[in-house]
C-alpha cells in the first residue's frame, strides 16, 4: 500500500486549514483580544506540518489511488483535520481538557453541533468564528464526499445515487470539476444570502455571518448559551428555517435548478418525500395537535413547534425552546426524525431519506408478494430498477447503523450516565444532530458534564455517522491491511 500520495493530499488539506485560521486571528487582533496569539500559533504549527507532508511526499506524475487507499485517505483526511483544528481550543481556556478540545473540533467539523463550552456569550469572537468556519467547511466537504467518494466506495447504496447523478447532472455540467465548482458557488451563494437576510432581520454583522455558516451547513452551533432563543425573533427563526431546509436538500438539485432545470427537484422522489411529508405535513399536524392540547397562543405554538422540529429533522440542532419538557410523544417523534435526517447529497446527517425510500420500495414489493405469490414485481427507485448489490448495500448500512447505535449507547451508559441521556446523546452524535434529551445533553444544556470516557465514544459516533459507518469500520478489519 502506497501512503505517499495519501500523506501528500493530507498535507495540502492541512495547508488550507492553517490558512483558514488566519481570519479568526485577524478578528481577535482587530478587536484587541489577546486570543489572536493562539490562532497565530495554531496556524503556524498547522502550516508547518502541512508543508512538511507536501515536500516529503511529493509524488512523481499523477496521483493514483487504489480502492483501499481511498478508504484510508477519506478517514485520514477527516481525522487529521480534526486533530489540528482543535489546537485553538487547546491553547485557549474555554475548554477544560484535551478531550473537550477535540470533542468541540470534531463536533464542528462533522456539523454535529454538540458543544462542551459554557459561557459562549463571553467567549472570544475568534473562537466563535472558528467554530462556525469549521462547520461551514465540514458541510461542503460532506457534500463533495457524498457525490464523488462514497459512490465510488459503494457505501450504503450510494452507487445508485452516483448513477442518478451521472445520468442527469452531466447533461448540464459535463465535467466533475465544473460540478464541484458549481456546488461551491451555490453553497457560498446560499450562505451569503442567509447572512444578508439575518442582518436585515436584526442580527449584528458578526452574528449574521456566524449563523449563516452554521445554518446552511446544518451544524447548529450558536454564539450564545441560549442558542437561537437568545434572539427571541420570529423573523430570524423563519429565515433560519428556510436555510436549514435548503441545507438538508441535495445541493445538486439546487445546482440543476439554477442552471435552468426547474423541474429537477420535483422529479426527485427523495426531495418530494422530504418536502411534503417531513417538512410540511408532520410539523403541521404536530403543531395543530400541540395547540389543541395546550393553552399557548396559536401563532406561538406554530412558531415554536416548526422551528425546533425542522432543526431536529434537518439534524441542525438549533434550539429556540426547551422541548425537553414537552410531551413524551414529541420526544419520541423528535428521536425518530433525528435518525432519518435529511437528503443524500446534502449537509444533513441521519441515515437519509434516500435509504428510507429504498427500504419502503423493498417492503412494498415484499408485502405485495405475500398475497400475490405468482406475480413478479421488481423494486424501483424513481423509475430505476434497484439492483441486488444496492439492496444489499443499503440493508448492510442500516444493520450496521443500528448495531453501532446499540453498542455505543451501551458503552456510554456503562460510564454511569442515565438511560435517556445515554440513548439520546448517542443518537444525537451518530446522526450529527447535536442536542439530545435529558438533564445532561438536553436542548438547553451542553456536553460539558459528560465523563471523558463517554466523550471519546461520542466522538467516534460523530465520525461514524459523518463518514457513513463503513468508511470507518472497514479499517478495523485485519484483512483490509493484508495484501
Amino acid at each position: 500500500m502506497n501512503f505517499q500520495p495519501i500523506l501528500y493530499v493530507i498535507g495540502f488539506l492541512l495547508l488550507a486549514l492553517g490558512a483558514l485560521m488566519i481570519p479568526p486571528a485577524v478578528l481577535d487582533w482587530v478587536t484587541d483580544d489577546p486570543a489572536w496569539v493562539l490562532f497565530a500559533e495554531s496556524s503556524a504549527i498547522t502550516l508547518l506540518f502541512g508543508a512538511l507532508l507536501v515536500v516529503a511526499n511529493r509524488p512523481e506524475g499523477e496521483i493514483e489511488l487504489s480502492l483501499r487507499e481511498t478508504f484510508i485517505l477519506t478517514m485520514g483526511s477527516w481525522l487529521s483535520l480534526a486533530l489540528f483544528s482543535c489546537l485553538p481550543f487547546i491553547f485557549s481556556t474555554v475548554t477544560k481538557s484535551y478531550a473537550d478540545s477535540l470533542f468541540e473540533a470534531i463536533s464542528a467539523l462533522t456539523t454535529t453541533g454538540a458543544t462542551v463550552i459554557v459561557g459562549l456569550d463571553y467567549a472570544p469572537k475568534g473562537l466563535l468564528l472558528w467554530r462556525a468556519l469549521l462547520e461551514w467547511v465540514g458541510g461542503i466537504g460532506i457534500i463533495v464526499m457524498a457525490i464523488t467518494v462514497l459512490p465510488l466506495l459503494r457505501i450504503g447504496g450510494m452507487q445508485l445515487f452516483r448513477s442518478e447523478f451521472s445520468d442527469r447532472s452531466e447533461k448540464v455540467l459535463p465535467r466533475v470539476s465544473q460540478i464541484t465548482k458549481a456546488i461551491f458557488w451555490t453553497y457560498t451563494g446560499l450562505t451569503s444570502i442567509c447572512a444578508v437576510l439575518l442582518f436585515w432581520a436584526g442580527m449584528d454583522t458578526f452574528d449574521a455571518i456566524c449563523h449563516s455558516f452554521t445554518a446552511v451547513s446544518t451544524g447548529g452551533l450558536s454564539n450564545y448559551d441560549r442558542n437561537i432563543a437568545h434572539f427571541d425573533s420570529s423573523l430570524i427563526e423563519a429565515i433560519l428555517m428556510v436555510f436549514m431546509v435548503l441545507g438538508a436538500t441535495p445541493l445538486m438539485l439546487q445546482v440543476r435548478f439554477l442552471f435552468g432545470d426547474y423541474k429537477a427537484p420535483w422529479r426527485d422522489g427523495q426531495f418530494r418525500m422530504y418536502l411534503v411529508l417531513f417538512v410540511l405535513f408532520i410539523p403541521t399536524v404536530l403543531a395543530l395537535y400541540r395547540w389543541g392540547t395546550s393553552a399557548q397562543p396559536f401563532l406561538h405554538t406554530i412558531r415554536e413547534t416548526f422551528f425546533n422540529y425542522i432543526s431536529i429533522m434537518t439534524t441542525t440542532g438549533y434550539v429556540s425552546a426547551n422541548y425537553d419538557h414537552w410531551e413524551t410523544y414529541i420526544i419520541i417523534l423528535f428521536l425518530g426524525v433525528m435518525f432519518i435526517g435529511g437528503c443524500t447529497g446534502s449537509t444533513a446527517g441521519g441515515f437519509k431519506i434516500f435509504r428510507l425510500k429504498i427500504v419502503y420500495a423493498l417492503t412494498k414489493v415484499q408485502m405485495y408478494k405475500q398475497y400475490k405469490t405468482h406475480v413478479v414485481r421488481i423494486p424501483t427507485y424513481d423509475g430505476q430498477e434497484i439492483a441486488l448489490p444496492i439492496i444489499l448495500s443499503v440493508v448492510t448500512f442500516l444493520t450496521l447503523f443500528f448495531i453501532s447505535f446499540g453498542l455505543l449507547a451501551l458503552g456510554v451508559s456503562a460510564t454511569g450516565i442515565d438511560f435517556m441521556t445515554s440513548v439520546s446523546a448517542t443518537a444525537a452524535c451518530l446522526t450529527n444532530t447535536g442536542p439530545g434529551f435529558g438533564n445532561m445533553v438536553g436542548p438547553m444544556d451542553t456536553y460539558a458534564t459528560i465523563p471523558d470516557t463517554a466523550k471519546w465514544m461520542l466522538m467516534f459516533a460523530m465520525f461514524l455517522g459523518r463518514l457513513e459507518l463503513i468508511t470507518v469500520l472497514v479499517l478495523f478489519r485485519p484483512s483490509f491491511w493484508r495484501k
